[in-house]
């Protein structure tokens, strides 16, 4: 169910992160999230999955040929989607070297008698602090390719032991578990 899996998350799931600043190793709060859809209707040549989601709204996701257990999904079944995001930032050391792992991926199907899996992805980032704002308090970073984020900073302690120009390792986890219920 992997691209399943992303799939549903993705159209089911708008991601909301708090980000906080760093002292010399912080741990955002790990975010969970649970979504639930019933399958309405598979067309089984195109590989297309209509899901309805508890507020009555519809889905639609492609499952591409990686997804080996596509021919047991069944209309009626009920698919869980568990969704776990996690960021750790670090301060560098001067003359530390820049990071951009460009994302690793990976999936572990489920071993169970009914259909499912996981998938996850961890991406490192090098970012450099662009502006600090102790009134708000938030503080703006730009990093690789263009990226500029900026954030509200729950720990104002934290944000004054930073400048502007320190760099820090940016580590993004995301992980999705999916099962499917047989449906009544």
């Amino acid at each position: 169910m992997k691209r399943v899996i992303v799939r549903i998350m993705t159209a089911a799931v708008l991601v909301a992160m708090a980000r906080t600043a760093m002292a010399q190793a912080t741990s955002v709060t790990p975010q969970m999230r649970t979504e639930t859809a019933t399958i309405e209707a598979i067309e089984a040549s195109s590989r297309t999955v209509t899901l309805k989601k508890p507020d009555g709204t519809y889905v639609t996701i492609v499952a591409g040929p990686e997804v080996k257990r596509f021919a047991e999904l069944k209309v009626g079944d009920k698919v869980n989607a568990r969704y776990y995001e996690n960021i750790v930032m670090r301060l560098k050391r001067p003359g530390e070297p820049d990071v951009d792992s460009g994302g690793k991926t990976m999936a572990t199907p489920s071993e169970t008698v009914l259909p499912g899996g996981t998938k996850a992805k961890q991406r490192t980032i090098t970012a450099s602090i662009t502006a600090i704002n102790m009134d708000k308090p938030e503080v703006s970073f730009s990093g690789p390719n263009g990226w500029k984020y900026t954030s509200m900073v729950r720990d104002k302690d934290a944000l004054a032991k930073v400048k502007v120009g320190d760099k820090v390792d940016i580590v993004f986890t995301e992980a999705m578990m999916v099962s499917i219920e047989p449906g009544k």
